[in-house]
């Protein structure tokens, strides 16, 4: 073989390799995200900080809604193509014939809060003294909805008797429990302890930001976010849908490797907010909730099928596949080239 065909040859190949590879790094991703000031939510929103989803080759735009259903109807309905969002939607919308699948997993807990408004305080003093009151979601159909009818009825309490309403996840939803527009509300991190921060005296009936508040609840691990989408786009878009695991894989990695202070850092100002100390103060509550692997745990997927199970008569007699809700085919991969186990 002559030196000029050789050298042909090795330029055709560089230019296949890197025709394929600008292939993937132009393939656009839509993200929607349901809260992404929510520390439930941090790893996305990191990985873009990071530039962790450049790194992996794919091109993803991050659209912001005000709660995880919001987020869901955009999936559904094909103005975005991945949700960043809890995983007992897919459990949730099996019952109701549309497959779903979470395929990475960055939440061990859901980092839920039932806390009461200050303004209200005198009021209620458990979870039965929420009959007949204002409770607020992220957004009506939100993980923070199921979560609440869930506590509702494991206390005795008809979920129907409730008003609820949907004042988002952050700053929104502060104001809100400072107003006293509601008498209660399901809150995360950061607004949890931006709310702790201006009433030490903070009433909080059920706590899930940490294992020990989580087990106590669930009985078990409760996977909160992960991302997910339609299992037929996730079987046309395998290189993305891996992409997509990679970052967040590595995100997850780089989490658990620094400070809350080296964190906070590297937030957008905008999600960080006004006060960094609280946003830090808040993330050290957290760290713990982020997962060191990306796996789904079967167990966990169980006990959001027992809940919903529980709260909700159509998923009870689904007789869902729980296997075809989640799949750990691209963490394995990503994990391992990372190290993580």
């Amino acid at each position: 073989m002559s030196v000029k065909l050789i050298r042909r040859l090795g330029v055709s190949l560089a230019a296949l390799v890197l025709s394929s590879g600008l292939a993937l790094a132009q393939s656009k991703v839509t993200l929607a995200v349901g809260g992404g000031s929510c520390l439930c939510y941090l790893p996305t929103m990191l990985a873009q900080a990071l530039g962790e989803y450049e790194k992996a080759g794919v091109n993803v735009e991050i659209v912001d809604f005000k709660g995880g259903s919001e987020s869901l109807k955009a999936v559904i309905g094909g103005s975005a193509d991945v949700v960043s969002g809890y995983f007992d939607h897919c459990v949730n919308l099996a019952a109701k014939g549309q497959h779903l699948q979470s395929f990475v997993v960055y939440d061990r807990y859901p980092g839920f809060a039932l806390v009461v408004s200050p303004k209200h305080t005198s009021e209620i003093n458990s979870i039965k003294d929420i009959a007949n009151k204002k409770v607020g979601v992220s957004a009506p159909g939100s993980s923070t909805d199921f979560f609440l009818k869930y506590m509702l009825s494991k206390n005795g309490v008809d979920p129907n008797s409730v008003g609820i309403i949907g004042v988002g996840l952050g700053a929104t939803a502060v104001a809100a429990m400072e107003q006293g527009t509601v008498d209660a509300a399901i809150m995360l991190d950061p607004a949890v302890t931006v709310l702790q921060g201006q009433d030490k005296q903070l009433k909080i009936l059920s706590d899930t930001r940490s294992q020990k508040d989580t087990l106590s609840v669930f009985g078990g691990e409760y996977p909160g976010g992960a991302l997910y989408t339609r299992a037929d786009w996730i079987a046309t878009h395998e290189k993305e849908v891996q992409a997509l695991t990679n970052a967040i894989i590595a995100t997850l990695k780089w989490i658990h490797s620094h400070t809350p202070e080296e964190i906070a850092d590297k937030m957008p100002e905008n999600l960080v907010g006004k006060d960094k100390a609280l946003y830090v103060a808040a993330l050290k509550n957290t760290l713990p909730m982020y997962s060191e692997t990306g796996r789904m745990d079967p167990k966990g997927a169980a006990a959001v099928l027992a809940v919903f199970s529980q709260s909700s008569p159509d998923v009870a007699k689904a007789n869902i596949d729980l296997l075809k809700t989640y799949t750990n085919k691209y963490v394995d991969a990503a994990n391992k080239t990372t190290g993580m186990k």
